[in-house]
């Protein structure tokens, strides 16, 4: 069995299960990423529900696992050379498990980059812009008199979604027929977008050719059904 004791954060959320993968995180676009890739990969895992709104990422239990303090977060006690890993970052991650399980991102080096340069997309850009455009359109932003700060994020929001649109004419996924880490880290993303932060008019989600049928197309998938409520709330 797994000797998970060297990392502190096991201390504020035991693992019942050692020798299973250790996810630490909330079924936000972030976190999803994470739940729904290792659903699709059928890995076993125990996730363990990191209460944001407690400021729970802001203890030393899990400031010891990810010092920027946001979820999600992963122990694999059968990393490299068999030893435990630890790793913050959820495109990190969503490497780390694609590369060790051979599944979800391309064998051939080209298409594997390919692959790459569209997760950073959704890192550097899509996420960022989105999570602005809910702070100011649903949040405690939305009470500020000037709108210019929102207007500024919905426009961005608005031409990111219009490349990923151009990206999937005449493709199923991001990388053409084959679904991978770059749609995986996308969906959740777009699917906070519409729904939760409900701008989806804002944005002119409607206008649209290929992105919503992309995201129909993901969120029928029974994996990311069930990452997308992973981990469970209390």
């Amino acid at each position: 069995m797994a000797d998970l004791s060297a990392f502190p954060i096991t201390r504020r959320w035991p693992a019942r299960h050692p020798d299973r993968l250790q996810l630490y995180s909330l079924n936000t676009p972030n976190g999803v990423k994470v739940s729904i890739l290792l659903e699709e990969l059928g890995l076993p895992y125990e996730p363990h529900f990191i209460d944001i709104m407690q400021n729970e990422t802001w203890g030393p239990e899990f400031l010891s696992l990810n010092p920027n303090g946001k979820i999600p977060a992963i122990i694999d006690p059968d990393g490299p050379g068999g030893k435990p890993l630890a790793l913050f970052e959820s495109g990190a991650i969503l490497v780390y498990l694609a590369e060790k399980t051979g599944r979800f991102i391309p064998a051939d080096p080209a298409a594997r980059y390919e692959t790459l340069q569209w997760v950073m997309f959704q890192m550097a850009a899509i996420g960022p812009m989105f999570g602005q455009v809910g702070f100011f359109h649903k949040f405690a932003g939305k009470d500020y008199e000037d709108k210019r700060p929102r207007d500024r994020y919905v426009a961005e929001a608005t031409r990111l979604l219009k490349v990923l649109d151009d990206r999937l004419e005449g493709r199923d996924w991001i990388m053409g027929a084959d679904y991978t880490i770059a749609d995986i880290a996308t969906l959740g993303w777009v699917r906070n977008l519409v729904g939760f932060y409900e701008a989806g008019d804002l944005v002119k989600f409607g206008e649209l050719k290929n992105v919503p049928a992309w995201l129909e197309r993901g969120l029928a998938r029974p994996a990311v059904q069930r990452g997308l409520e992973i981990p469970a709330r209390p």
